[in-house]
């Protein structure tokens, strides 16, 4: 459902997009994942025809892009980064007026707002003013309207940020379902745990490069070892010190936690033992993990 090769884009003396490469499957979710400042935005850009590359080629839904990019769009959904929905409409009139931005009927409209209301949650919503709706029924509602147009493909711009975590579930049940239906979705996130439980396959991208690709489970047990514990409190410096580093196979102290990685966990716990100052987490190595071993704790502006 896309094909990018070679992309490239540059903003003055900027390089931002450097070669990036990708390929994603009919039916399945791809999670372009990155810092800030990664090119992941300039990247989804260039892909809708939105932004003309400086190089490299692109197929979206099919059909190359920039060049028919117009006629992509119409068989894609987006949900951007920040809700953009009208506030002199209603609900329902949200939904009917984007549609016709595709060139359906009003009448083609109004027979699917009943359908995508109760999709997104927001059945008994349909005459309701803009500004009455909550940020997570707002959220919700972006996400129906894009798929006024019955999309192929969806690309969305961190779809849950802002959400508390029963609605967060309610649309990750909602991307589900579409992913039942055959559609494809591409999706940014900055919550790993989202894309670890979405994404068939994701892509981390760091200063204009794609730095690993691959199932989310295959990158988990490529990159990072098994076992994680996690110890904080007074003392954990010196713990770190004297212990964690040389006990774990692989270690970092970030702020006021010590984040030792390891195969078999049982020395570390052990060296814990008697040192009621410190508080310990062991848990299975997540996506997080490998994000952050790869692209580093840095802040990003």
């Amino acid at each position: 459902m896309l094909k990018v090769d070679g992309l490239r884009k540059r903003y003055g003396d900027l390089e931002v997009v450097r070669g990036v490469s990708l390929r994603v499957a009919r039916g399945t979710c791809f999670g372009l994942l990155g810092p800030n400042g990664a090119g992941k935005t300039t990247t989804l850009r260039c892909c809708l025809g939105l932004t003309t590359p400086d190089s490299g080629t692109i197929e979206l839904a099919g059909v190359p892009v920039p060049a028919r990019a117009r006629e992509a769009r119409a068989r894609v959904g987006v949900v951007p980064q920040f809700d953009n929905l009208d506030p002199d409409f209603t609900v329902t009139e949200n939904l009917v007026m984007y549609g016709r931005y595709f060139g359906l009927s009003r009448r083609e409209c109004e027979a699917q707002v009943e359908r995508l209301l109760v999709f997104a949650g927001l059945g008994d919503k349909a005459k309701s003013p803009i500004e009455s709706l909550s940020g997570g029924m707002k959220r919700r509602l972006t996400l129906a309207r894009a798929m006024i147009n019955d999309p192929q493909i969806l690309f969305m711009d961190e779809p849950t940020t802002g959400l508390d975590p029963q609605a967060r579930h309610l649309v990750w049940d909602r991307l589900k379902t579409l992913l039942t239906e055959g559609r494809t979705l591409i999706l940014t996130t900055h919550f790993m745990d989202e894309a670890q439980r979405l994404c068939d396959r994701v892509a981390i991208m760091d200063k204009g490069v794609i730095i690993a690709e691959d199932a989310p489970h295959a990158l988990i047990d490529r990159e990072i070892e098994p076992a994680v514990i996690e110890v904080y409190g007074e003392g954990v410096e010196a713990w770190f010190e004297n212990a964690g580093k040389r006990l774990a196979e692989r270690s970092e102290l970030a702020g006021d936690t010590a984040f030792c990685y390891c195969h078999d966990p049982a020395p570390l716990l052990k060296s814990l033992e008697g040192l009621g100052e410190l508080r310990s987490l062991r848990r299975s190595a997540n996506l997080e993990d490998v994000f952050l071993k790869l692209t580093g704790r840095d802040l990003r502006d």
